[in-house]
């Protein structure tokens, strides 16, 4: 059976779960993150939960059986089911690494202490970060262990393409694919990790242990 990360390694690869209707339930690969993707026409529910209680959830939601996965009734019952809590869906980028060395001055912070890093910590593992002038990169290990980057870009430096600069120049950094999870309402984020390569692959409903 495909673990969580065998599915996310795929798809950085550009090879998707089956576009037939279906949803597949996969374990946890940690106890912090449990959740939802949605590729196209196929889901994926990560969880240690029963799998038969995800089945049964999913046919009593009042919609399209394509859009049952991120309904809000099921991710509410989830929700409900694993006392977690989640903030958004998300959508799912990912880009290669890229050579060379990051155009950006970058340093890398130190301080265990520094506000994104301790905000980091509360989703990833094996975070790191560096400053610019404007800006914050992050990066860390997320769902299934695999890369993930956030920015930050300072108010009075924005729309002067820092956030497309910091996104590049963190798949330079990275040794395998990276992945980032965008808002879909943030469409200068999204607009910016696109101009830098990130490829949107689908969407994914994080649910974080308390």
């Amino acid at each position: 059976m495909e673990t969580l990360r065998d599915i996310l390694d795929a798809a950085a690869r550009g090879i998707f779960p089956p576009p037939d209707g279906r949803t597949t339930v996969v374990a946890q690969a940690s106890h912090r993150d449990a959740g939802v993707l949605a590729f196209t026409a196929h889901a994926v529910v990560f969880t240690d939960e029963d799998p038969r209680w995800v089945y049964d959830t999913l046919a009593t939601v009042p919609c399209d059986a394509l859009a049952a996965p991120m309904n809000a009734r099921f991710l509410a019952a989830f929700l409900e089911r694993t006392g977690r809590t989640s903030e958004t869906i998300d959508a799912m980028l990912v880009g290669s690494p890229l050579p060379g060395e990051p155009a950006l001055p970058l340093q890398e912070i130190t301080d265990g202490e520094h506000p994104r890093i301790v905000y980091a910590r509360r989703r990833r593992a094996e975070v790191r970060a560096w400053t610019t002038e404007g800006g914050v990169l992050v990066l860390g290990r997320g769902i299934a262990g695999r890369l993930e980057v956030s920015v930050e870009v300072d108010d009075g430096v924005r729309h002067r393409g820092l956030g497309r600069a910091l996104v590049t120049a963190a798949r330079q950094l990275a040794p395998e694919p990276l992945w980032a999870q965008v808002a879909p309402g943030n469409a200068r984020s999204m607009r910016a990790f696109q101009a830098a390569g990130y490829r949107p692959v689908g969407s994914e409903a994080l649910l974080i242990a308390g």
